[in-house]
């Protein structure tokens, strides 16, 4: 039989259906977000003509939108630093060999298999000062007498808030390490015995080196995903009180659909873009330096 072959078109042929699928869920949602960010929109989301950077003025003039910032780093940086830190600690011990470790991996799962509302509804009974969990727990075990208010000031609730957001990304961190281990050969750590290294010495010039670049993705990918996290703070306080524990994406859906300020929302939403297009940026050019080198 003649071989067939594949004529010069054809190879885009295949690639056309991924090209329109992002032009429809990528590109398009994109542009609208940006023309409605430079645009007057009325509060029924018309969009009545270009007005520059209005929105942008108002947003940065606003003395919440520094507080909401500042909340949003704090968010990020304390859930993505402790969850890579424990999730790596955590797919160290799973990584060994002891009786019940499937029955273990199958646990960690199920923070991450729950949805974030149940999670967050769930934290949010724990700390109840009433009839919370954690305070039965503890006056069972006769560490209190009172019921304890975990939740007294507006920090305390954002406090919390970051618990919950360490404890349901943990898991993701978790299996993204634990594959990484699970590819490193054996011969590397029986060479390290035999010239005598011990526990600390192969951890941090075996086994981080080798599982780096794991760590390096799950990092990247918890930054947009966490830096994007919406149900957790809504579910829990809804930004309250007066936007102390907001992030950018909470406070956005309150000035779309609270407050009626679509141009406004949208202009948060573009400086929330481009906070992550810097940070994806900054860590395409240092992988690409360090693969030159």
């Amino acid at each position: 039989m003649k071989k067939r072959t594949l004529r010069k078109t054809e190879p885009y042929m295949w690639i056309a259906p991924s090209i329109v699928l992002m032009a429809i869920f990528i590109v398009i949602p994109i542009f609208s977000v940006f023309r409605t960010a430079f645009s007057e929109v009325s509060k029924s989301g018309l969009i009545k003509g270009f007005n520059g950077v209005d929105n942008f003025v108002k947003v940065l003039s606003n003395p919440d939108f520094a507080l909401v910032l500042k909340n949003t780093l704090v968010w990020t940086i304390f859930v993505v630093v402790l969850s890579t830190v424990l999730g790596f600690i955590l797919a160290l011990l799973l990584n060994n060999n002891f009786r019940g470790r499937k029955i273990a991996r199958a646990i960690v799962v199920f923070p991450w298999a729950t949805t974030l509302v149940v999670q967050a509804s769930i934290w949010t009974f724990i700390i109840n000062t009433d009839f919370g969990t954690l305070n039965t727990l503890l006056r069972t075990l006769g560490i209190i007498e009172q019921n304890i208010n975990w939740t007294p000031t507006p920090e305390a609730w954002f406090a919390w808030e970051i618990a919950c957001g360490i404890f349901v990304t943990i898991p993701f961190v978790c299996f993204t390490a634990l594959s990484g281990l699970q590819g490193i050969d054996s011969s590397y750590y029986e060479a390290a015995t035999v010239d005598g290294a011990n526990y600390w010495q192969k951890l941090f010039h075996i086994t981080i080196p080798l599982v780096k670049p794991s760590l390096t993705v799950a990092t990247v990918l918890n930054i947009i995903y966490v830096f994007n996290s919406f149900p957790i703070i809504w579910t829990m306080t809804k930004g309250a009180p007066a936007h102390k524990t907001d992030t950018l994406v909470t406070y956005l859906y309150t000035l779309a659909f609270y407050n009626g300020k679509r141009g406004e929302a949208a202009a948060v939403s573009v400086i929330g873009f481009l906070i992550l297009l810097a940070c994806a940026s900054v860590y395409m050019v240092s992988t690409l330096k360090k693969g030159d080198e």
